[in-house]
């Protein structure tokens, strides 16, 4: 009976440090520090043990192989008359005493691995922080107690270590991968709403968007002239009911300042016919290159404090205007609506109308499409088109990407106003010979 307890007290242990090992290896970090934050002593001390895990891996190691030679020792002892009882039942041979031994061996083997490692390994991975935070204070006591062949066992692996040029600590690294998989995960489980899940994706695109593929385009700006009469000063506020307008001399590329229409309805109030007086022209115009980043562009914005900036290209030229609103719009997306003209909408369920000035980003949100070729020579779903075409496309000129069809609807001049987005079945893709794909490159 002694040794069936002593069994069972091995089992114990071993399943206690099997415990120890997989919960802070597995405790996750980000947990622990909002733990810490919540005034956890026992979290600080597993992402202590997780900094410096050498010495603690060690003593694991000694303390699981002395439990299991132990518990062989002890079983194989305990056991083996038992079964030696049990197996004369049916057989007395002179084989007897091995198959007693294996037998004993297959049970004190199957207990420890049930016992002592599986189910206190799975319990451990359910959830590592909790478990982690009750033994760390027992697993820094057992070390102390095991410092002097802690301290050579560690060494000994450390200079095994440093021999094959391997690092002898974790470097831990939260990568911008890590984090979406998070997210990705937590959209799966429900504990992440599909509206964070999108905001926060959208957060991180940031970086990799410029400035035109949220901008207004030279073409779609209203601008008042210096010596545009009462007449068209109103009838363009009237069409177009912004708060700020541009003022040039003659041309976009020559901007004088921009004026607020409230100043321009505060003349007609006084009884003063509406006009672009010197005096109501603001000066301090915000000017962007169209190479900067969406997160370069909110910085700027937040620095020179605008509501809007003009976008010049690297000739000094006048390309385009983009407002805070257009900014916070590219990544809160359906979370805020500022009566925008939709530019994606949706025919039927294989079928889409897209306006040519619809950032490229956006249509692959829309169709899941995984990517489009060399997405760095253009900002539009127009200028993808251009781009494989190597040429303006004429009206009914399409191209077959991903199982999509994408036919140019509406041209105007040089400008491709709207297509039409098809998605193709199997058999439709398989009937377009590689000539006909070609066709739009010639």
């Amino acid at each position: 009976m002694s040794d069936l307890l002593a069994i069972c007290i091995l089992i114990l242990f071993g399943a206690l440090f099997a415990m120890s090992e997989i919960s802070i290896a597995a405790a996750r970090k980000i947990k622990l520090r909002v733990m810490v934050d919540e005034g956890s002593k026992n979290a600080q001390s597993v992402l202590a043990l997780q900094e410096q895990p050498g010495r603690f891996f060690a003593m694991i190691q000694i303390a699981l192989n002395a439990i299991a030679i132990l518990g062989g020792i002890i079983g194989e002892q305990a056991l083996t008359p038992y079964a030696s009882q049990l197996i004369t039942l049916i057989y007395s041979g002179p084989m007897l005493d091995q198959i007693s031994f294996l037998l004993s061996f297959f049970i004190i083997t199957s207990l420890f691995i049930l016992f002592a490692d599986l189910l206190p390994k799975r319990i451990a991975m359910i959830m590592p922080e909790a478990v982690a935070i009750r033994v760390v204070d027992l697993m820094n006591m057992v070390t102390r107690a095991l410092t002097p062949l802690v301290l050579m066992f560690s060494g000994l692996s450390n200079l095994m270590l440093r021999i094959f040029k391997f690092p002898t600590e974790r470097e831990e690294i939260v990568t911008t991968e890590d984090i979406v998989a998070v997210m990705e995960a937590g959209a799966q489980d429900g504990t992440l709403q599909q509206q964070e899940y999108h905001l926060i994706g959208s957060v991180f695109e940031l970086d990799s968007l410029t400035i035109p593929s949220v901008m207004t385009t030279r073409e779609s700006i209203i601008c008042f002239d210096l010596n545009d009469n009462s007449d068209a000063i109103s009838a363009g506020i009237l069409a177009h009911p912004h708060n700020q307008f541009l003022v040039c001399d003659g041309s976009l590329d020559k901007l004088k300042g921009y004026v607020e229409s409230k100043d321009i309805l505060r003349l007609l109030l006084n009884g003063e016919n509406a006009q672009i007086k010197p005096e109501i022209v603001k000066t301090d115009i915000l000017y962007l290159p169209e190479t900067l980043t969406l997160s370069e562009a909110l910085n700027a914005f937040k620095t020179a404090n605008q509501t809007f900036a003009v976008i010049v290209n690297e000739y000094a030229l006048v390309v385009g205007l983009v407002t805070m609103k257009d900014l916070i719009g590219s990544f809160m997306g359906d979370l805020v609506t500022f009566n925008y003209e939709e530019q994606i909408i949706q025919r039927d369920a294989n079928s889409w109308l897209v306006a040519g000035t619809t950032p490229i980003i956006d249509v692959i949100k829309q169709l899941d499409i995984s990517q489009f070729p060399d997405m760095d020579q253009y900002e539009t779903i127009a200028g993808f088109l251009i781009y494989v075409m190597k040429r303006i496309p004429k009206r009914t000129d399409s191209y077959i990407h991903e199982g999509y069809k994408f036919e140019a609807i509406d041209v105007e001049g040089v400008r491709v106003e709207q297509l039409l987005i098809s998605r193709l079945g199997d058999s439709s893709v398989a009937n377009h010979t590689a000539e006909e794909l070609k066709k739009p490159n010639r």
